[in-house]
């Protein structure tokens, strides 16, 4: 029996007692206009505050518009943009009316229509958006309010940390390189051990170290350090701080500078830590949490990462939907004898695509049953595919665990992984 489409399924939600409200969002005021079943606009276009004044008397103009057309349906649709849609939407989805979403790239596509014009304005824009509701261009809108809406702020909250790190990391990077080239040299990740950071609060300077001396320095790191300290460690920094090439200019304001960022860097990990622990105690609130943790290579903050991103998993008809929300369906772009290769849309949520990317690599690495299969679609003889591609394939494949685990509530068994046809094309190769 060949499944409904999405859109097919949409257009059966319009009714002739369908009104269809379109939104443009913005920061404070935003514009609405109404259509019926058919597309024609209802009345003149609306402007309200983003604020629970406005809020208010937009659901007032929904209700008298309903009446107006004796409607017993309204759907608003608006666009995804930034964060300013989600209070509108929370607000309107609590008085019971249904809230839709429309994919920015199909508006501006379709703006063109009416008026064979490419301007851009808000009022053109809500009335685009109210037309595509009307022609089932629109996917329904999920706001969790429950575990899942904690890991989605976790998850968000670990990416800005993360990119703060990196930030300050490369910050760093680049002073050293300027005035202790050599420091890298000695420690390999000078950002990760305690005696590295210690010298970096303390002494980050040549001049530092050599003023300190052998003892001076191995003293202050073990003030950070309890165990033993290499005295070796301590021997190869100094030398390389008596042949540093580094600049000797400025060389204050560079340690003050030094020293703010690594108190700054250290912060930014342990608010790392803390969120991963919010990560786990919100992982340990669902039921569904011990099976996927049973999956080898996917541990708690790559779980609640990818949870936090999905949602719950339940709420997909199959797999193939959540690798869309990922942007992983495959797209071709074929005319006539004119045949492309095929490669994925990216039509979707980046953040997932990159949490995927690295569970995929955790997978390959330490999963024998994802290894096996990485290795297989490299090497098979028929359209071999590249690292990448086979990464997006693993990343796929964990998709289904998650939601096949998750529906069925059982835990990950390496026997059952793959289906008759590809245990038969492993063991081929």
């Amino acid at each position: 029996m060949k499944r409904e489409s999405r859109i097919d399924k949409n257009l059966k939600a319009i009714t002739p007692q369908t009104v269809v409200m379109g939104v443009d969002i913005a920061k404070t005021e935003q514009w609405a206009r109404f259509v019926d079943y058919r597309g024609v606009e209802i009345g003149k276009a609306i402007k309200f505050r983003n604020d629970r004044n406005g809020f208010e008397i937009i659901v007032a103009e929904i209700i008298r518009r309903c009446k107006e057309k004796s409607a017993e349906k309204i759907i608003v649709g608006m666009e995804p943009t930034g964060h300013y849609w989600k209070a509108l939407a929370n607000y309107l989805i609590k008085k019971g009316i249904t809230v839709v979403l429309v994919n920015p790239f199909h508006t501006k596509k379709a703006k063109e229509l009416d008026d064979n014009s490419p301007t851009k304005s808000d009022v053109k824009d809500a009335l685009t958006i109210a037309k595509l509701v009307k022609d089932g261009r629109y996917y329904e809108t999920y706001l969790p309010h429950d575990v899942y809406a904690e890991l989605r702020v976790l998850t968000a909250n670990r990416i800005s940390l993360n990119k703060r790190k990196w930030s300050i990391e490369n910050t760093l990077t680049a002073i050293l390189d300027e005035y202790f080239p050599e420091y890298e040299t000695v420690f390999k990740n000078p950002y990760k051990g305690k005696a590295s950071m210690q010298i970096l609060k303390i002494c980050p300077l040549p001049v530092d170290i050599l003023t300190l001396g052998e003892e001076g320095v191995l003293t202050e790191v073990k003030k950070a350090v309890k165990k033993t300290v290499g005295r070796k460690k301590v021997t190869e920094l100094v030398e390389a701080a008596k042949t540093s090439v580094g600049v000797d200019y400025g060389e204050s304001a560079a340690r003050f500078r030094i020293q703010k960022l690594v108190e700054e860097l250290e912060l930014v990990n342990r608010q790392l830590a803390e969120t991963e622990e919010q990560m786990k105690a919100a992982l340990d609130k669902l039921e569904i949490g011990q099976y996927l943790l049973s999956i080898k290579g996917l541990g708690v903050v790559s779980l609640g990462m990818l949870l936090g991103e999905t949602g719950d998993p339940l709420r997909f008809e199959d797999p193939k939907q959540m690798a869309r929300l990922a942007g992983y369906n495959l797209i071709e772009d074929s005319s006539g004898r004119n045949k492309s290769g095929t490669s994925i849309s990216k039509r979707g949520r980046k953040n997932l695509r990159c949490v995927l990317y690295q569970i995929s690599l955790t997978m390959v690495a330490t999963n024998s049953e994802m290894r096996q299969l990485y290795d297989y679609l490299k090497t098979r003889k028929e359209n071999p595919l590249k690292k990448m591609q086979a990464l997006v394939v693993i990343g796929k494949k964990v998709l289904t665990l998650v939601f096949t685990l998750a529906k069925k509530k059982e835990s990950y068994e390496p026997s059952k992984i793959f289906g008759e046809v590809r245990r038969n094309q492993l063991q081929a190769a």
